[in-house]
C-alpha cells in the first residue's frame, strides 16, 4: 500500500520532533563533560551522535509502547489529533530552547497528547491508568536523578578522601564512559516516544493492523535524534553546564553515571522519563552533596518552573494549533 500524503506529512513532523528532541536535549548528555573540561565540544557530540544512533537498537520498544497503546483510547486517534499534539510539542520546545531553558521534550509531548484528545473528542478519550503511568514515571524521575546524585556524590567524596589532585584525571577519564551511558539510555527512551507517536499514526491510517513497531520506524527515529544530538542546543549547555554552578570532572562523573542509570532502567521497565529532568536534578544533587550553597538555586528554580508549567503549556497549544488545524483543512 503506497502511503498517503497525510500520512508522509505526518512521518515528516514526527521525524522534525525527533530531531528537536535529540537538539533540545544535547546539552543534557555533553553539558557537565564539557564544563568540566573532560572533553572539547566536537568530540563530545560526536560520541554523544554515535551513542544515540546505536541506543534505540539496543533495549526494545517498551516505551514506545507505553506511549502509542497506554494514554489515548483507539477511538480518538487520528491523524489530524497526532498533528497537533506533535506541533505543539515542537512550539514549545523551540520556546524553551530560544530561552535557553533544558524543559522536558516528554512533558511537552504528553501534554501535546491529552491537549489535542482534549479538544477533539474528550478527556474521558484518556486512558487514566496509562496516563498515571506515564505521569509517575515523569514526576518521579527527577526525584530519583536528586536523590541518587547526592548519594552517589557522597559516596564518592568518601571513597577518594585523601586522594591527590590527580583523581580528576579519572573523573575525565570516566565521564567518557558515563556519557556514552547516558547517550545510549537518552538515544533508547527518547527516541521509543517518536517511534509510539509514528506507529499510532500508522495504525490510525490502516497501514498496520495491530500496534508493532516496524524496524524502518526504529531506524529512521535512531538517525533523527543523532542528528539532533550532534547540532547542539549551545543554550541548554551554557545553562546546565556553566549557569547552576561551577561543574568539575567529579560532578560530571557522577552526575552522569546517576542519570544514565535511571534513564536507563525507565527504558527497560516502559517508563518514558525526561533525561532533561534526570540529568538536571542529578546535577543539582551532586553540587548539593559538596554543600549546599554551590547550586545556584534560583537557576534551578526556574527549571523547576519549567518542569510545572511545560504540560499545561503544551496542552494548550496543541488545543489550539487542533482548531487551526480544523478550520485550515
Amino acid at each position: 500500500m503506497i502511503p498517503s500524503v497525510p500520512t508522509i506529512a505526518l512521518v515528516a513532523v514526527a521525524l522534525i520532533f525527533d530531531f528537536l528532541n535529540g537538539f533540545h536535549d544535547s546539552g543534557n548528555i555533553v553539558a557537565t563533560m564539557i564544563s568540566s573540561r573532560a572533553m572539547g565540544p566536537r568530540q563530545a557530540l560526536f560520541l554523544a551522535f554515535i551513542a544515540n544512533l546505536c541506543g534505540p537498537f539496543l533495549f526494545g520498544v517498551a516505551v514506545a509502547t507505553t506511549i502509542g497503546k497506554g494514554v489515548i483510547s483507539p477511538e480518538a486517534i487520528a491523524l489530524t489529533v497526532i498533528f497537533a499534539a506533535l506541533l505543539g510539542a515542537i512550539l514549545w520546545n523551540l520556546i524553551t530552547w530560544y530561552f535557553g531553558i533544558p524543559s522536558s521534550s516528554s512533558h511537552a509531548l504528553i501534554g501535546g497528547m491529552i491537549g489535542a484528545v482534549g479538544v477533539s473528542y474528550g478527556f474521558d478519550m484518556i486512558q487514566i491508568e496509562g496516563l498515571l503511568t506515564v505521569v509517575i514515571a515523569l514526576f518521579a524521575s527527577p526525584l530519583l536523578g536528586l536523590i541518587t546524585g547526592y548519594l552517589f556524590m557522597k559516596a564518592v567524596f568518601f571513597l577518594a578522601r585523601g586522594a591527590s589532585p590527580r583523581i580528576n584525571q579519572f573523573f575525565k577519564r570516566g565521564q567518557i564512559v558515563t556519557s556514552i551511558a547516558l547517550a545510549l539510555s537518552h538515544g533508547t527512551n527518547d527516541a521509543q516516544k517518536t517511534m509510539g507517536i509514528i506507529t499510532m499514526g500508522l495504525v490510525s491510517a490502516g497501514y498496520l493492523a495491530e500496534f508493532a513497531v516496524p524496524p524502518w520506524v526504529v531506524a529512521l527515529c535512531a538517525v533523527a535524534i543523532a542528528l539532533g544530538t550532534i547540532s547542539g542546543g549551545w543554550r541548554i549547555i551554557k545553562t546546565l553546564g556553566i549557569r547552576m554552578y561551577r561543574v568539575r570532572p567529579v560532578h560530571g562523573f557522577a552526575a552522569q553515571a546517576c542519570s544514565a542509570l535511571v534513564v536507563l532502567g525507565a527504558a527497560l521497565l516502559g517508563g518514558p522519563v525526561s533525561t532533561t529532568q534526570v540529568v538536571s536534578s542529578a546535577i543539582m544533587g551532586a553540587g548539593s552533596a559538596e554543600r549546599l550553597s554551590k547550586v545556584r538555586w534560583g537557576v534551578a528554580k526556574s527549571i523547576v518552573i519549567a518542569w510545572i508549567i511545560t504540560i499545561p503549556a503544551s496542552m494548550f497549544i496543541a488545543g489550539a494549533l487542533y482548531k487551526l488545524i480544523n478550520v485550515v483543512l
